[in-house]
């Protein structure tokens, strides 16, 4: 399975994920830049924030209640399909979803 990251300047990033991992971990072991995962996915920051690619949004899940507190102290504005790439784990509906890496 893969997802592909895109960046401000439009550049993508893919990388192959293991059913269960989270985009997060997936995203640091590519190098993605600005996806850090400082909390290594305990809720505690919201340095992996994403926007999840309108076709997406709906089957990558809905905001947990923590999940929508960090999100609203995330560096780069928040959007309507914001999500923290921790709380979202790769499952075989997910292959090839699209994340969004915002600027702040």
């Amino acid at each position: 399975m893969k997802a592909i990251w895109v960046l401000a300047d439009g550049r993508k990033i893919t990388a192959e994920v293991k059913a269960g991992q989270n985009l997060m971990e997936a995203a640091v072991g590519a190098n993605v830049p600005r996806v850090v995962g400082e909390c290594g996915g305990s809720l505690s920051c919201a340095t992996c924030h994403v926007v999840v690619d309108a076709e997406w949004a709906a089957r990558a899940g809905t905001v947990g209640t923590f999940e929508d507190a960090m999100l609203d102290v995330a560096e780069a504005e928040r959007q309507d399909r914001s999500r923290l790439s921790c709380q979202i784990r790769m499952t075989p509906d997910l292959d090839g979803i699209i994340l969004h890496v915002p600027q702040p």
